[in-house]
């Protein structure tokens, strides 16, 4: 008899192999979703390091602006608004629509010639959460530094 087709043995191996990768292939395909949201806040703290150096330029000073949004934003994405917005549009830079960070900048003081207090550092930190588990994962840019985390990469 010359028979043509696959045997139910054959046919339960091959579904126990696709049920074995897909187990090892969901769980990092969940965590790179999660990377990828993060990636918002090193790219944006680059650019308001930028914008931060340009400001210094030309006002030979840095500037602060408080944290905005002022609440650390979940797994929803927040608008841009609130907080320090008009500290962030003086300083030329504004997140384009909703964001998945928080975002803040702190001037460092240090005195000048004449005792005269100068801004000549700066500290921009964003923070965000989204995987919506109180965990909060951060990044930090100085005006000698580019964005770099501060927190464990496994916190989203």
């Amino acid at each position: 008899m010359n028979r043509k087709g696959f045997t139910l043995i054959e046919l339960m191996i091959v579904v126990a192999i696709i049920g074995i990768l897909a187990a090892i292939a969901i769980p990092n395909f969940l965590a790179m979703q999660l990377r990828a949201k993060r990636a918002e806040l090193p790219s944006n703290l680059d650019g308001i390091r930028t914008a931060e150096k340009a400001y210094q330029a030309e006002w030979d000073a840095f500037t602060s602006a408080i944290a905005t949004p002022p609440n650390v934003p979940g797994r929803q994405q927040t608008e841009f608004a609130n907080g320090g917005i008009a500290e962030f549009q003086m300083l030329g830079w504004t997140a384009d629509g909703k964001v998945r960070g928080s975002y803040s900048v702190q001037a460092a003081t240090s005195g000048g010639p004449g005792g005269a207090l100068w801004q000549d550092a700066f500290t921009a930190t964003a923070q965000s959460d989204v995987d919506g588990d109180n965990a909060l994962a951060g990044y930090t840019a100085t005006n000698a530094a580019k964005p770099s985390m501060f927190t464990a990469n496994n916190i989203y």
